[in-house]
C-alpha cells in the first residue's frame, strides 16, 4: 500500500520501506561478501528489473566494504520478487539479507 508521508519533501512509503518516487523503491542487502563490487550488485538484481541504482557502504577510515548495500530499483512488482527470490541467496559463500530498505531516522 503506497502512501504520502507530510513535510519539505514528499517520501512515498510502500509498507515500511521508503522510495524515492512512485517508481523508485530501495532495498536493503546485507552479508554482502567484501570482494562484491556494485555492479555485482546491479548486475545481480538487473535480472529482476530495472536497477537505477547499486551503492555498498564503505568504512570512512579504510574505504572497505562494511557488508552491506542498496539497490535502487524501478518499479514495485519487480522488488518483491527479487527480495523474495535473493533473500538466502548464497553469493561467493555467503548467504544474503534482503529486505525493504527502511528510511533513515531524522537527526535532532
Amino acid at each position: 500500500m503506497l502512501g504520502l508521508s507530510q513535510g519539505p519533501a514528499a517520501i512515498l512509503v510502500v509498507e515500511g520501506a521508503y522510495v524515492v518516487s512512485e517508481h523508485r523503491v530501495t532495498v536493503y542487502v546485507g552479508n554482502l561478501p567484501w570482494t562484491t563490487t556494485e555492479d555485482d550488485l546491479a548486475s545481480l538484481f538487473g535480472q529482476f528489473g530495472p536497477v537505477v541504482d547499486a551503492r555498498i557502504i564503505q568504512d570512512r577510515m579504510t574505504g572497505r566494504s562494511r557488508g552491506y548495500g542498496f539497490v535502487e530499483m524501478a518499479g514495485g512488482d519487480c522488488v518483491s520478487d527479487a527480495c523474495a527470490k535473493l533473500n538466502g541467496y548464497v553469493l561467493q559463500g555467503r548467504a544474503l539479507l534482503v529486505s525493504l530498505a527502511r528510511p533513515k531516522p531524522l537527526r535532532q
